[in-house]
């Protein structure tokens, strides 16, 4: 039996890049698949690409669209009960935006297209998981969340994805429902080109981007490598994991640590005064985060 046989599982932002890779490889372990992207004529190349029309479906328009999500359901029970959800759905940043020249509108579109897409999918399909006691979901987060890349929207909308993949994976325990996020590195048409080159060398030069980070940049590897490590998350293999965060690029699989607070300080309220900003200041300098 293949490892995804009798699944259905619906990937956003599958007509291109790594969604399609994704949406590619759980097709090839087995499951009926759901393919989507703002481009209706990229999602009917896409739904092509898989070769089976009686096992995927497309549906295009964003994901952060509440009336797409629905009809992503709609798809997905034409091919059985929906139990992976994957949301790859995404875009970059404009060039050379920063917060000295971000526009709002820009903003909105870019916390619409990260963290707004994947609530309403989440809202859309948790239901129909915790129902039926069992379901997967895979959100794709960024390295971009820590800061490395400067930028604004993005970093914040990917931030948000990792904030909510906890807090589901969270509420959806009880509910047999597993809930992990991805930061993939990939060659993308996101990631290619003069212009991003461009911008890469600009982050490194400036001190954002360290050295390792900068040549990683410079030389993604291919998106069928990543592809396989949404693969894993999605299937049995991964029954005990929930609430992680994981980076994968070509050969590489590492997992952000969930953060946690540290003590700095203490005294109690109690039968203390507030420190001073001159005592808070002696303390922080005096911490070396270990």
């Amino acid at each position: 039996m293949s490892l995804l046989e009798n699944r259905v599982a619906v990937v956003t932002g599958s007509s291109r890049g790594i969604g399609l890779e994704v949406a590619r490889a759980l097709a090839q372990a087995g499951a009926s698949v759901v393919v989507n992207g703002r481009d209706p004529g990229a999602v009917e190349d896409a739904v092509h690409a898989l070769k089976d029309p009686a096992r995927v479906r497309g549906v295009p328009g964003s994901a952060a669209d509440p009336d797409v999500a629905e009809a992503l359901v709609g798809a997905a029970r034409e091919l059985g009960t929906p139990d992976i959800l994957v949301n790859c759905a995404g875009t970059a940043e404009p060039p050379m935006s920063s917060i000295l020249n971000i526009t709002t509108r820009q903003w909105h579109d870019l916390i619409d297209a990260h963290l707004n897409a994947t609530f309403q999918t989440c809202r859309a399909f948790a239901p129909l998981m915790a129902e039926s006691g069992r379901g997967a979901i895979v959100n794709t987060g960024s390295h971009a969340f820590t800061g490395v890349f400067g930028g604004t929207g993005y970093p914040a909308g990917k931030g948000g994805v990792t904030s909510l993949t906890y807090a589901l994976a969270a509420e959806l325990r009880e509910h047999g429902v597993r809930v992990n996020a991805v930061c993939p590195g990939a060659e993308t048409r996101l990631s290619a080109g003069d212009d991003y080159l461009a911008h890469i060398d600009r982050l490194h030069a400036r001190g954002l981007l360290d050295d390792l980070m900068h040549a990683g940049a410079l030389a993604p590897p291919p998106a069928s490598y990543v592809a396989q490590l949404y693969v894993y998350l999605a299937s049995d293999l991964a029954a005990d994991v929930t609430g992680r965060v994981f980076a994968g690029a070509g050969g590489y699989i590492g997992e952000f640590p969930r953060p946690a607070e540290r003590m700095i300080t203490w005294r109690d309220h109690r039968s203390a005064p507030p420190w001073t900003p001159a005592e808070i200041a002696e303390h922080v300098a005096g911490f070396d985060g270990t």
